[in-house]
């Protein structure tokens, strides 16, 4: 488990207890006084499964709100799992961005900020930044383990994947590096947002978490094939774990190869305004320098399309799903062999 530090004053509550065996069914709640409600609160759903003894996980969805395979999933889990299944405890979190959930967009509508760029969060800040506070500063350190199941949302497809966040500690990353294996995901990549310190997955190995990502698909629609994966590898996590029995582990499907992004070359990103045209699909063996895809700009013939090129070798992991596109729009991301050490 986490080591536990004092948390920072929050008007936030919980209306399950932790410590109780069972299953409960509730929100943190945090007082929120927009024009329309002046003593309302904002409701972030959780669940608590608790059974004898063992380590803590906490399951994440929902971090942006357009995203769905691991909210469908943990709400699966939420209804079907039975206590008696488990040794130790679940803390699952299906929408844990609860103002994009429901309005199906990356982004808080009531604030306007992206979730997984606000993390330790603020007590006193945002709505936002106030969950984020809540999570990092009263629920991290109940646990000992933190799955965050993502997908490319609205704006990117992404091949199934399970992802690994860096660490500089050599023994929780040799630990993430297992409990990633586990997941037994099509790929599993290495990927530090370029060294973004304000991500969930971030935050939780800063608090000793053994932490486990995932990217299931995206292009803002549920994928069957992403959920399978998603759905299998939730539970090899867990059995892996300890929390479920080693009989849940289903027999292995990836070969163990590791990749990662190779930094700011992996990622290819629009020069100008107009319509992407993707040269390649996701899983192409690409190399630095080929022609990636052109930009149209449809609205004026006379300008010939801009070319696109990538800036690294290995495999196309991931591609823009709107048409549309803006100068810095992310258009193709890259994913090369992992060269890092393996503990």
């Amino acid at each position: 488990m986490s080591a536990v530090s004092q948390p920072r004053p929050s008007s936030a509550f919980i209306t399950v207890d932790p410590d109780r065996n069972g299953k409960q069914v509730g929100f943190i709640m945090i007082p929120h006084s927009p024009h329309d409600d002046a003593w309302g609160v904002t409701r972030v759903p959780v669940a608590v499964i608790k059974n004898g003894d063992g380590p803590t996980v906490v399951l994440e969805g929902g971090n942006h709100g357009d995203e769905y395979e691991g909210p469908i999933t943990i709400c699966d889990m939420i209804r079907d799992l039975d206590p008696g299944r488990i040794q130790g405890r679940l803390i699952l979190m299906p929408a844990n961005n609860v103002h994009a959930v429901v309005a199906g967009q990356r982004t808080s509508p009531v604030d306007g900020l992206n979730f997984n760029r606000t993390f330790p969060g603020d007590p006193r800040g945002t709505i936002t930044q106030q969950i984020a506070a809540y999570v990092a500063d009263h629920i991290y350190p109940l646990a000992d383990a933190f799955i965050d199941l993502h997908s490319g949302g609205s704006s990117l497809d992404i091949i199934p994947s399970a992802i690994i966040e860096p660490t500089t500690d050599p023994e929780l990353h040799r630990r993430n590096i297992a409990a990633v294996q586990a997941f037994d995901a099509p790929m599993t990549v290495v990927i530090s947002n370029l060294g973004e310190p304000r991500t969930a997955t971030a935050a939780a190995c800063r608090s000793g978490l053994v932490t486990v990502g995932s990217e299931m698909g995206g292009g803002g629609t549920v994928s069957l094939e992403a959920l399978e994966v998603c759905r299998r590898g939730v539970y090899n996590v867990l059995a892996h774990l300890g929390v479920l029995p080693s009989d849940n582990i289903m027999p292995r499907r990836n070969d163990g190869q590791l990749f990662e992004l190779p930094g700011t070359a992996a990622y290819v990103f629009a020069t100008a305004d107009g319509i992407f045209e993707p040269f390649h699909p996701n899983g192409t063996a690409v190399r630095a320098g080929e022609p990636a895809g052109r930009i149209h700009c449809t609205w004026d013939p006379t300008r010939a399309p801009e070319t696109l090129h990538y800036a690294a070798d290995g495999i196309l992991y991931g591609r823009r799903q709107p048409g549309r596109v803006r100068p810095g729009n992310c258009c193709l991301v890259v994913a090369a062999p992992y060269r890092g050490a393996l503990s």
